[in-house]
């Protein structure tokens, strides 16, 4: 099996994991003890994916966006979605330039690198469907003209459990670009007075005016040696037998789709990556399951976890033996 990208060196590997680390302290600064959906997070930006955040108001997403932002050196928009909004209103329009007499395409904020959708299941369909190309194709088309976004455009998309007065239903085929859905939860005690003598002892920006931990390019080619990382054939068959439960499961209406599959394997070999491996294993997948399938199989958010581990624990582990350069 072929190492991670053969013409890394060791410092090269550790300079990139240096990096990584520094960007997991520094979102871990915004979001106080919640390291595992930090960590999280930044598998979801490194197997070029998006993220869903389906939790209560408050508890510091705009500001995890923003930050993440800043950090990766990119463009931040941020959309508040709502009944009225328009596709236009997110993937830009013509307008006619009276002194030139030429109609000018002005961007909107899906030409950014971190897009933060607030609430986007208060959108109509219509509007959903305008950020649907963005996220499968990182394009949209305008008046039969197509537009080229960023490489590495990012989306994370937030919605409210508790307050469903006025929303519509994510389409299954928008759910299936997410890579990932994520619950932040309410931090511990220790970590909410943590949070309440930061804001008294420093500047309330000072985290979001940090310099880049990493810029467009080299985000970019990370992103491209994390998706050569070799993955067994054994690992690839429990993959697809984990698939294939999920599509026989009578409480499921929808099972995992081959672009799912895809996803996941991604997510596994970032995860592989971020704990310094240059395989993956099948532990890859299973600490990734729960916020893979939760995004892409329908289900209560109170229900994701018990049936989530039935289906696992109907598929047997693969045989499976460790590379023997490793």
């Amino acid at each position: 099996m072929s190492t991670l990208l053969e013409n890394d060196t060791k410092m090269d590997l550790q300079q990139e994991y240096s990096r990584i680390e520094q960007l997991s302290d520094c979102l871990n600064q915004v979001l106080k003890g919640k390291s595992e959906v930090i960590d999280n997070v930044i598998i979801c930006l490194l197997s070029r994916g998006h993220l869903l955040l389906e939790d209560h108001p408050g508890l510091g997403k705009t500001m995890l966006a923003k930050t993440l932002a800043t950090l990766i050196g990119g463009r931040f928009a941020r959309v508040q979605c709502t009944p009225d909004l328009l596709p236009s209103d997110i993937t830009g329009f013509n307008i006619f330039n009276q002194k030139t007499h030429e109609f000018e395409f002005r961007e909107g904020p899906v030409f950014s690198d971190i897009m933060l959708a607030d609430e986007i299941n208060r959108a109509t369909p219509r509007t959903q469907s305008a950020m649907l190309e963005a996220m499968a194709e990182r394009q949209v088309t305008v008046d039969a003209v197509r537009y080229q976004l960023s490489q590495d455009y990012f989306v994370i998309a937030t919605q409210n459990p508790i307050d469903q007065h006025g929303t519509y239903a994510l389409p299954e085929a928008q759910l299936d670009r997410f890579a990932m859905k994520l619950t932040i939860g309410y931090p511990e005690e220790i970590d909410e007075i943590r949070m309440l003598a930061a804001a008294i002892d420093q500047d309330s920006d000072a985290v979001t005016e940090r310099e880049p931990v990493f810029n467009e390019k080299e985000l970019l080619e990370m992103q491209q040696k994390i998706s050569a990382i070799p993955v067994a054939e054994s690992v690839q068959r429990y993959l697809v037998q984990i698939g294939n439960a999920t599509r026989k499961h009578p409480h499921l209406a929808l099972g995992l789709s081959p672009r799912g599959l895809l996803t996941w394997q991604r997510v596994a070999q970032a995860h592989a990556f971020l704990n310094q491996r240059s395989y993956v294993i099948p532990d890859d997948l299973l600490e990734t399951a729960l916020p893979v399938l939760s995004v892409r199989l329908g289900i209560d958010q109170s229900e994701n976890r018990v049936l989530i581990d039935e289906i696992l624990t109907s598929v047997k582990l693969p045989d499976y033996a460790l590379p023997s350069s490793h």
